[in-house]
């Protein structure tokens, strides 16, 4: 356990944003307006692709249209929302009336914008999601103190500073921007690990964190996989 001083202030990493768009036109236009508000912009043609950056990637936001070739954008947000993908979707449709906004939201979207629409609300919108988006905090609350991300150091209740490497912070800032949700060792390797390790690397982590910590940072779920806390 390694106690260190204060933590450089964090830095503010631009929001990332994922837009599943087949407008090529539409997409360009998008990706340059966000990009110039600040945002991290990956960009998808059709909804396999975008299925594929969703899950392989890391996102605060994700922008998804419903015309989409491969995989239509209602079917994808399921598909997202089925594999415990619980970043904040905007769902933007040519179809707007009130039966197409109530199956974009309960299709897992958190918000539905329909075409053609100002550009001004759109980036309201976007900021609002953002701001909903609980990696976007500077710190997160973990069992027996806090996790300051920007420093990668989780400062217990009693004052001290505990270190941790990029891997640890990052396995364990997952757990903790969502405390409820239990994740399978595939998952966490998906989206914290390089996908060509063994799961063995996730189990490994969690030890290592528990060895830093304390038993009760991480729990197991039998058969199921690993959640923030519990014995």
């Amino acid at each position: 356990m390694t106690a260190v001083g204060s933590p450089a202030p964090p830095r503010i990493q631009p929001a990332r944003l994922l837009l599943v768009e087949d407008d090529h036109e539409l997409a360009g236009l998008l990706g340059r307006v966000l990009t110039d508000e600040g945002y991290a912009v990956t960009c998808a043609g059709d909804g396999h692709r975008g299925l594929h950056l969703a899950l392989t990637g890391r996102f605060e936001v994700m922008i998804i249209d419903r015309g989409l070739p491969a995989v239509e954008g209602l079917d994808l947000i399921a598909r997202l929302r089925s594999r415990g993908i619980t970043t904040p979707i905007l769902v933007l449709s040519a179809r707007g009336t009130t039966e197409d906004r109530v199956d974009g939201l309960d299709a897992g979207a958190e918000d539905y914008l329909a075409k053609p629409f100002e550009l001004t609300e759109l980036l309201a919108r976007i900021r609002a999601l953002v701001r909903r988006h609980p990696d976007r905090a500077e710190h997160l609350p973990v069992p027996g103190g806090s996790l300051e991300l920007a420093a990668r150091t989780v400062r217990r209740t009693d004052g001290e500073w505990v270190e941790l490497s990029e891997r640890e912070a990052s396995l364990l800032a997952l757990l903790a921007a969502r405390p409820g949700t239990v994740f399978s060792r595939s998952d966490l390797l998906d989206r914290i690990f390089d996908a060509a390790e063994s799961e063995t690397i996730v189990d490994t982590y969690v030890h290592y964190l528990r060895r830093k910590l304390g038993r009760g940072v991480v729990s197991t779920v039998r058969g199921l996989g690993y959640r923030l806390g519990g014995s």
